[in-house]
């Protein structure tokens, strides 16, 4: 494969990326042709060493993708760093999506479990409302409580939930590196 193939392939490749990004990553690899010429390689022998396009592209996504979540840690920015982590290799479906998952369904459990406590003297007062007659207050002292508990159940979660997220965006940037290093060693 020559430069302009390769080159044509990159940016093919790399159309879901932004186009200020895009160019900077082709810029980037003419400059590997460039160098390599200087040194008496073939454009081919230069595509051979650099590696596929296609799974170049993926490296660099997952890689821009990361960089915005460590920036911006939004659900939609996760989402797309964990997708584009997942499109390196075929085992990644396991090794991210699983605690992907895991830790998902744990900060939602966390967070209605909070939330429902907090909820509790709301629920006492719509029973009252249907029956009156079963009102005590003796419930009504252990919703407020329950309540309380419920105020520090969402404070710890509010902190778990900053915690984990900045665990699997190092958990996802590891697995990038590896996969990277995996890829450089074949």
């Amino acid at each position: 494969m020559n430069k302009r193939q390769f080159l044509s392939s990159l940016d093919s490749s790399l159309k879901k990326l932004p186009s200020n990004e895009r160019q900077d990553i082709l810029q980037d690899f003419e400059e590997h042709f460039t160098i390599g010429l200087h040194e008496g390689k073939t454009e081919e022998q230069i595509s051979d060493l650099l590696g596929s396009p296609h799974q170049i592209a993926k490296e660099m996504a997952a890689s821009y993708h990361l960089e915005r979540v460590e920036g911006t840690a939004t659900m939609g920015n996760i989402m797309r760093a964990v997708w584009a982590t997942i499109g390196l290799g075929f085992f990644n479906l396991v090794i991210v999506l699983g605690p992907f998952i895991a830790l998902t369904a744990v900060i939602i459990a966390g967070w209605i479990s909070g939330i429902a406590f907090i909820a509790s003297p709301l629920m006492i007062l719509v029973n009252f409302v249907i029956s009156p007659e079963t009102f005590e207050l003796f419930n009504l002292f252990i919703s407020m409580v329950t309540c309380g508990i419920g105020f520090f159940i969402a404070i710890g979660m509010y902190f778990a939930t900053r915690t984990l997220t900045q665990g699997f965006v190092r958990y996802l940037r590891f697995n990038v590196k590896l996969v990277k290093g995996g890829l450089n060693h074949e």
